[in-house]
């Protein structure tokens, strides 16, 4: 694993992509590590060469007791640029990655080409951190996890992706408590409002129209207001956008970052946010099957479904992935499409998507609501993909 050592901690950074793209520094929110980036990495990889770091005392990174500064964490950054090879970058952080981001922009300007403020602020309740930070080094990360989760995650995403939410939680109560409270006190005790109108660099804010933590109201809108020439984004999303919002996200930093792109960047940005949901759901085999029999003809159908279906349909955050899957199969088989019925079926069966009994309840549904005879063609058509199923162990 690649560290970089800076005031007696090991920074961990992971370097990915080809060298022949821009340089894009990533940094994640308190509470998580460089994970909260992975479901916007295909797009962002498609442009640019990306280094994500886990902040001190996160992720594989040492956690020194202590607290941390600002100026601590950017210089955290800077060596883990050193190490990487890279002497300027954009920088992109979330919450208190953003904060970073402002210092390292403040304090060592010829490295940053430019950063991106996602969902994170210059001015925060000093006194609610006190308490935060006070509770944590008491009771642990697991005395806040909770309420961090409600901050963290929209209800309805966390509802509709709980999986999603027990990781995050689950990361957070394995964290280390000094790592914490140490990054916490950065928060605490952070002086941003009056400096970071010097920031010479361009500068985009991104906002989450669900946050709750750092909204555009008396968060996002100060930094417009200190940065007048700053560009704002807008997300449907809570606080942590690369996991509610990958997809937008990625294109928000890529049309920043990349002005003189054209229609078609954005659009491979959603068709490889489309790609990865499919391959989740449909498994890698058959999706390669799939892209390798596209022809001229088709080429472009294939990937308009993989842009608006798997990219916006899949990732709306209302549905799991369970119950979106047992919609398509009562509605194909309600249409007839016995084709779609029989994929779905089979990825939902073999990649642990539902069970049997799921199968058999929604074919009894959908033979009331959609007729006798559908459904027992729908009870065939599954019998026999069980039966290849088993058929191939």
């Amino acid at each position: 694993m690649p560290f970089a050592a800076n005031s007696g901690a090991r920074i961990y950074w992971k370097l990915e992509g080809s060298e022949d793209k821009p340089a894009l520094v990533l940094l994640n929110s308190i509470g998580t590590d460089m994970s909260l980036w992975d479901a916007a990495m295909p797009a962002l990889l498609a442009a640019f060469r990306t280094l994500r770091i886990d902040t001190r005392g996160h992720g594989a990174s040492d956690a020194p007791d202590g607290d941390y500064t600002l100026s601590m964490l950017a210089s955290d950054v800077a060596a883990a640029m050193d190490a990487a090879g890279i002497a300027r970058a954009a920088v992109a952080g979330v919450s208190l990655g953003g904060m970073i981001a402002m210092e390292l922009a403040l304090g060592h300007p010829d490295r940053v080409s430019a950063v991106a403020l996602i969902c994170t602020s210059a001015t925060m309740d000093a006194g609610v951190w006190r308490d935060r930070i006070a509770q944590v080094r008491a009771g642990g990360t697991a005395s806040i996890a909770d309420a961090a989760l409600q901050r963290f995650l929209s209800p309805a995403f966390a509802t509709g992706q709980p999986a999603i939410a027990a990781s995050l939680k689950r990361n957070l109560v394995a964290q280390a408590s000094q790592g914490y409270a140490g990054a916490g006190a950065a928060i605490r005790d952070m002086e941003l409002i009056g400096r970071i109108g010097t920031i010479a660099c361009p500068v985009l804010v991104v906002t989450g129209g669900r946050d709750v933590s750092t909204p555009l109201a008396g968060h996002g809108e100060n930094l417009l207001a200190a940065m007048p020439s700053a560009k704002h984004a807008h997300l449907d999303c809570a606080h942590l956008a690369p996991i509610e919002a990958p997809a937008a996200l990625a294109g928000a930093l890529r049309a920043f970052l990349e002005p003189g792109a054209d229609t078609a960047d954005a659009a491979d940005a959603l068709f490889e946010a489309g790609l990865g949901n499919r391959r989740r759901v449909l498994g890698d085999a058959w999706v390669d099957r799939s892209l390798a029999n596209r022809t001229p003809f088709n080429a472009e159908f294939q990937a308009m479904i993989t842009r608006i279906a798997w990219q916006e349909i899949w990732s709306r955050p209302g549905l799991d992935d369970r119950t979106r899957r047992l919609l398509v199969l009562a509605i194909t088989a309600s249409l007839g499409r016995w084709e779609e019925f029989r994929l779905h079926v089979r990825a939902g069966l073999t990649r642990g998507g539902f069970t049997q009994d799921d199968l058999k309840e929604v074919l009894m549904q959908t033979a009331i609501y959609a007729g006798v005879p559908a459904g027992n063609t729908a009870f065939a058509e599954a019998a026999a993909v069980m039966k290849e199923i088993e058929a191939a162990g």
